[in-house]
């Protein structure tokens, strides 16, 4: 009773860490202040304040993280609603993720190599790009480790959804498709919550973009691990 009471506290602090810096964001809407970066700040900063250790909040966190995967599957909402405009653009779109989950995974590999990390670290961090359940199966398969593949989707994703508009503004990317896509297969979910900022069909063209990327990627993977640290 008493481990399913702090359970529960730890889910009310995560929610309202969350709500508290989502109305911040609302109310000043700077790239840095996304919500998933201030609250993660926020509950670590009550956990080192109060001595809570990180397997107790998990006890409550690790309900939260269990609706990962309905939160994901619930992006197909706005696909279905923007389904015409995908079938007609489809090839478009399936090339350009492709090339960018190429791209992700070379580019890791380029950094990999530049620092000296370890295979193993490499390998962990090469599905960076795509969503996190995806990324911890795709890292265990080539060898890596699921907890670094956490940390380099989670890298991936707040730093990307930061600095996205600056590189819109620097590049000229206006068009909702072309935002839609770079988050989504850049950025995974959080990138697509962003997306979601702009307009619909920048959210849906995300939520594809993130769909398509973790099929590809997990496909992909292998081969590019094979080409370049085999």
């Amino acid at each position: 009773m008493q481990q399913a009471l702090y359970a529960l506290l730890m889910i009310l602090l995560t929610v309202a860490c969350f709500f508290l810096m989502a109305k911040l964001y609302a109310r000043f809407a700077f790239a840095f202040l996304i919500p998933v970066l201030t609250s993660t700040f926020l509950i670590i900063g009550i956990l080192v304040a109060f001595h809570i250790p990180y397997e107790s909040y998990m006890e409550g966190g690790k309900w939260i993280n269990a609706l990962l995967g309905p939160a994901v599957v619930a992006l197909a909402f706005p696909l279905y609603r923007q389904r015409m405009f995908l079938k007609k653009h489809m090839f478009l779109i399936v090339g350009n993720v492709a090339i960018a989950g190429v791209v992700g995974m070379i580019s890791v590999a380029v950094f990999s190599k530049w620092f000296h990390l370890s295979d193993s670290l490499s390998l962990s961090i090469l599905p960076k790009s795509v969503t996190t359940p995806v990324a911890m199966a795709v890292a265990d398969g080539l060898g890596g480790s699921a907890s670094m593949a956490i940390v380099g989707v989670m890298i991936a994703g707040i730093f990307g959804a930061m600095l996205a508009p600056y590189i819109f503004h620097l590049f000229g990317v206006k068009s909702p498709v072309g935002r839609g896509i770079a988050l989504g297969s850049a950025s995974h979910a959080v990138g697509t919550s962003k997306a979601a900022e702009y307009s619909e069909l920048a959210f849906s063209m995300g939520s594809v973009s993130m769909t398509l990327n973790a099929i590809l990627s997990s496909l992909i993977g292998p081969v590019i691990a094979w080409l370049l640290f085999g």
